[in-house]
């Protein structure tokens, strides 16, 4: 086998066995896979240096970025976890007082979720941390590639999701 990344050697192995197939696109799907595992244990170190998981770090950043409280149902949507799930990263960030829950003032069925004074510092630190690291991240790439790689899974994505709701994650 010759050289060259695991996907690399992954194709080879499946042009030998199966030459009846092009498995060209075994080489962007498959280290994208892998890029993307790298990144998240990448992004993941960051915010474990705030004392956070990715889910906190996804609640907190979404309610720093609204500029408002939202509801559990808004987080769930704008994160992409259950209802269920929101509730259990919400009961463990309350519990570390990042977060308040409060009855609704427009509806007093429903709760609203807030930043505590000490959910802001840590989200807003988290969160420059987190820019520095992407910087870093990014900046692996050649001039000019970030761009352009951009624009491509941008256009790349648009196929595969709806159109982003503009409290999306991160």
């Amino acid at each position: 086998m010759s050289g060259g990344d695991h996907v690399a050697r992954l194709q080879e192995q499946w042009r030998a066995e199966r030459p009846d197939l092009d498995v060209s696109p075994l080489g962007v799907v498959g280290r994208l896979h892998r890029l993307a595992a790298a990144l998240t244990r990448e992004l993941e170190a960051v915010y474990a240096q705030h004392g956070l998981s990715e889910g906190d770090f996804d609640v907190l950043a979404t309610l720093r970025r609204s500029g408002a409280d939202l509801t559990a149902g808004e987080l769930a949507a704008a994160t992409m976890v259950t209802t269920g799930g929101t509730t259990k990263r919400l009961d463990r960030l309350e519990g570390a007082g990042l977060v308040t829950r409060r009855t609704s003032e427009t509806d007093g069925r429903g709760r609203v979720v807030a930043l505590t004074d000490a959910g802001r510092r840590v989200i807003d630190a988290a969160f420059s941390d987190h820019v520095a690291n992407e910087h870093r991240l990014v900046g692996q790439l050649a001039a000019g590639d970030a761009a352009a790689l951009e624009r491509i899974l941008r256009e790349w994505l648009a196929h595969h999701e709806a159109p982003a709701d503009v409290r999306a994650p991160r």
